[in-house]
């Protein structure tokens, strides 16, 4: 390509795009969990579940993404409805995960087959009867290979996701349901398929890692290596119930890769330091002076799981600087002490390990998410 070409090619983008080029936002969340404790609350007279209170705090965050994803843990088998450790949650949670803003719901996870495989494919009935994209499990292979690679047009962005789970808990499919489980052949195949199918941005969403652990593991880093040199450009993780760190990765040509290797609990009753909160990263999309669609920045947000309350009577989770604000009296005090625990520990596990990765602490309320607002890890610096 002559630089002649390359100058044509970038004043016709800049007279196509205007003064700015075309930007899309992605967001993800970690796992939402749903414990006996949280059915139990969400329970009304009738039978009905009411989860109306758990995301209004963070609609906001997850409604302002062009295109939200979360790892929806659990199946919607039915009742009778169970906690840990086997899940099935009733189908008003996955309704309240829609209103709150998610576009796509992970299936690929530990728990997909806890309701065995009529559980496996009422969950997936539920997800195309709410019209909520959804990925890692299916009917049976023909489906598979009807559905994927999947690829979204998100605001003129073609991009691909990819979901795979380390295991089922040793539970097993019974009938031709399938699971998308870790397998590099698998994956490497998935990933040359969307490309081939035209996706210019290709998403693995990945379930592994050792729980409890903030740090990754050699067998996470060395797949995550795999899947960037492979072909992803983001590989988002789950599973570990805690955070782990984030990287932006930047080859010797120039292009980057986002990694996450835990957001942690986006939703739970875990109730040790670190598994009562989560993050949420956002990734933000542009195209570059040919109009090849790049991954521009990526930054995060940290949410706090509140129990029932006596001002509240549900599990929410609200974003820590809303814990942490003295000036609200429906948050008793020893909740915020709580939560600046886990924001420490968070942090300090991020401020070492985190690589351009920074943390969003823009205001929510006024819905301006913008990099200005962001705070840099001084520990890090970004090319």
């Amino acid at each position: 390509m002559t630089p002649l070409f390359c100058l044509l090619i970038s004043l016709a983008s800049l007279l196509t795009w205007g003064d700015e080029p075309p930007q899309v936002t992605l967001v993800f969340a970690g796992d939402a969990m749903q414990h006996q404790a949280q059915i139990d609350a969400a329970r009304r007279v009738g039978g009905k579940y009411d989860y109306s209170d758990c995301f209004r705090e963070i609609t906001p965050y997850i409604t302002r993404a062009d295109y939200a994803v979360v790892n929806l843990e659990t199946p919607l088998g039915g009742a009778p409805f169970s906690g840990y450790p086997c899940f099935c949650a009733p189908d008003e949670y996955l309704d309240a995960l829609k209103r709150a803003g998610f576009d796509m719901m992970l299936t690929a996870n530990n728990h997909t087959l806890d309701r065995r495989d009529r559980g496996l494919k009422r969950t997936i009935d539920r997800l195309d009867l709410a019209g909520v994209d959804h990925l890692g499990t299916y009917r049976n292979k023909a489906e598979r290979d009807s559905l994927l690679p999947l690829i979204r047009d998100v605001e003129g962005f073609r991009i691909a996701f990819l979901n795979y789970t380390y295991g089922t808990n040793g539970i097993k499919t019974q009938t031709d349901a399938v699971v998308d489980y870790i397998d590099r052949v698998l994956m490497l195949s998935d990933i040359e398929k969307a490309r081939k199918a035209g996706a210019e941005i290709v998403t693995v969403c990945i379930h592994w890692g050792d729980e409890y652990s903030l740090l990754p593991n050699s067998s996470q880093r060395s797949l995550a290596d795999f899947l960037v040199d492979s072909g992803a450009d983001l590989v988002i993780g789950s599973h570990p119930h805690v955070i782990q760190p984030m990287e932006m990765r930047t080859d010797s040509l120039g292009r980057r890769a986002t990694v996450v290797y835990s957001l942690g609990n986006f939703i739970s009753n875990m109730r040790t330091r670190d598994t009562r909160g989560g993050a949420m990263v956002r990734v933000r999309l542009s195209r570059d002076m040919f109009g090849r669609a790049v991954i521009d920045t990526a930054d995060y947000r940290l949410f706090f799981t509140l129990p029932p309350l006596p001002s509240v009577a549900n599990f929410r989770v609200i974003p820590v600087e809303a814990v942490c604000d003295e000036s609200r009296n429906d948050i008793p005090s020893q909740w915020g002490v709580r939560c600046k625990e886990f924001i420490r520990s968070a942090e300090s596990i991020f401020g070492k390990h985190n690589k351009c990765v920074p943390r969003d602490t823009s205001s929510l309320i006024s819905l301006e998410l913008k990099n200005v607002d962001t705070f840099e890890h001084t520990t890090q610096k970004c090319q």
